[in-house]
């Protein structure tokens, strides 16, 4: 599946995407911003890592994409969403790279990925959460027109510290895209 938006073509990952997500994934300001990605980020570990998620995505367990410019093959960054059939929602996830910060790229996807999660595979609910430090990630939620649902307390310990998890959401009758 790919997605086009006005600057941005959303397309499947492949082997060959390993060495600039390694560079891209690898700055550490991008690292602190997420909870899995690693710092550093091991040489070689891009390529298990599209491996897993193209497994993952195989299962219906993922829809991902890499972000990439309209007209061009250059990566900017991931996005996806993880997919609980059993309760049929998504978490959104995305990252960008830190030369693209500020550009909209991440908002621009994540309106894109938020279309196909209720359009497409019907999901009841998609939700997304960022540290309360990266204002960057929340932003995004708010302007796609997620809604914030809380505040998860040290949620998550990374790089020696706890971090609060800002939780953002949206049900599928509240998104406006959806023609009843």
């Amino acid at each position: 599946m790919i997605l086009e938006t006005k600057r941005l073509r959303l397309r499947p990952l492949s082997v060959g995407d390993s060495e600039r997500i390694e560079e891209l994934a690898g700055d550490y300001d991008v690292a602190k911003t997420t909870s899995t990605i690693p710092h550093p980020y091991p040489k070689g570990s891009a390529k298990d890592f599209i491996l897993h998620v193209l497994e993952a995505a195989n299962k219906g367990k993922l829809v991902i994409f890499a972000i990439t410019l309209r007209g061009t093959h250059e990566i900017v960054g991931l996005i996806n969403i993880h997919v609980n059939q059993a309760n049929n929602r998504g978490e959104l996830g995305y990252w960008i790279g830190k030369p693209f910060w500020g550009t909209g790229y991440g908002t621009e996807a994540a309106n894109a990925v938020l279309a196909i999660g209720f359009k497409k595979f019907k999901l009841n609910k998609i939700y997304a959460q960022a540290f309360t430090s990266n204002r960057g990630s929340w932003r995004i939620m708010e302007k796609i027109g997620l809604t914030y649902e809380g505040t998860l307390k040290q949620h998550i310990y990374r790089f020696g510290e706890y971090f609060d998890l800002a939780v953002y959401g949206m049900l599928r009758e509240d998104y406006v895209g959806i023609t009843k």
